[in-house]
């Protein structure tokens, strides 16, 4: 297995659209940076978010999840509340080849802040829009950038195709579109 460059990430970005919409470089004056890297692809995220409140007083359970747990924010920013967290979604939309397994992990400059982004697998065949879990671990309110830079993408590609892809086990994530709640298959 091995980590594959921005040369290999362009071609296969150009070649099978496996990133839309690319950006070439990086881009970085004024905002937090997004685009090719040297071994990866800085993704942004989109304008909507699901902040999670506690108005309701209800219990976060991924095997019976009430949507009254969260407030729908579509904003150029998010004022994540202290000790919270938010739900939102990449820009990009992704096709992971079969021999390809991604790991996509939080930047630097929001780490800083006390904000963390959960670290999540983009698994072989995998294809959709990522959903993004951003975390506020301070006792501030912490402010997210719409469409700038809020992790990167690392791609390692096996030396030989996976038995079963994603696709193959038809994954409950599997084309995702907007922010997706969490699942439980067979509920």
């Amino acid at each position: 297995m091995s980590i594959k460059s921005d040369r290999w990430i362009r071609r296969m970005a150009l070649e099978q659209a496996m990133i839309e919409p690319f950006v070439e470089g990086q881009v970085r004056e004024g905002v937090i940076s997004y685009g090719l890297s040297s071994y990866g692809y800085d993704i942004r995220v989109a304008d909507e978010f699901k902040v999670f409140s506690n108005v309701f007083n209800v219990v976060v359970d991924p095997k019976n999840f009430n949507s009254r747990s969260f407030v729908d924010i579509k904003d150029q920013v998010c004022d994540i509340p202290p000790n919270s967290f938010a739900l939102a979604r990449s820009v990009e939309r992704f096709r992971i080849p079969r021999s390809v397994s991604c790991i996509v992990m939080g930047k630097s400059t929001y780490a800083r802040c006390g904000i963390i982004i959960n670290v999540t697998p983009l698994e072989p065949e995998w294809e959709g829009y990522v959903t993004i879990e951003i975390s506020n671990t301070t006792p501030l309110p912490a402010r997210i950038y719409a469409n700038e830079g809020i992790g990167q993408v690392i791609f390692l590609e096996s030396d030989e195709l996976c038995e079963t892809s994603y696709a193959d086990k038809k994954g409950k994530y599997q084309q995702q579109v907007g922010i997706v709640l969490p699942r439980v298959e067979g509920q």
